[in-house]
């Protein structure tokens, strides 16, 4: 006796594929280039503002530092002397620092800050050349000093 099993036939449907087409392919590139170009310019913003706010804050601090230092020696450091005397002290007179306890801090683009006494802009002058470090500029190339409180 024969069985009565029987194979169902394969049944192959045309023009069904699993890959993706050019044209879908180029639709989803678009996309995601759109979105890159909305979303790209919001981050780089918020880099060059947060780098601002670092070095204000950065100047603040080392202009009250100063401050200190004037309070206890009767003066500011000279400009030979610059903002390194904060944390070293050496022979001055009255000195009951450190008044900085991590050390003089580089400006958010890596350069040291510059010190100034007497000042241009006052009696002392804290200030970074910006991105760029050079003096002038504009946006992030631009000078930030003690003098823009």
């Amino acid at each position: 006796m024969r069985s009565a099993h029987r194979t169902a036939p394969v049944v192959r449907r045309r023009g069904t594929r699993g890959a993706f087409t050019l044209i879908e392919l180029l639709l989803v590139l678009v996309i995601l280039a759109v979105l890159a170009a909305v979303v790209v310019p919001k981050f780089t913003g918020r880099s060059e503002q947060a780098k601002l706010a670092a070095a204000k804050t950065d100047i603040s601090m080392l202009d009250n530092a100063l401050d200190l230092f004037e309070q206890d020696t009767g003066r500011y450091p000279s400009t030979d002397e610059g903002l390194r005397i904060l944390t070293e002290g050496g022979s001055v007179q009255g000195w009951k620092g450190p008044y900085i306890k991590r050390g003089v801090p580089n400006d958010p683009w890596g350069n040291p800050y510059k010190y100034l006494s007497p000042g241009l802009h006052g009696e002392i002058d804290v200030f970074s050349l910006g991105a760029d470090n050079q003096p002038g500029g504009a946006g992030e190339d631009a000078d930030i000093g003690s003098w823009d409180k």
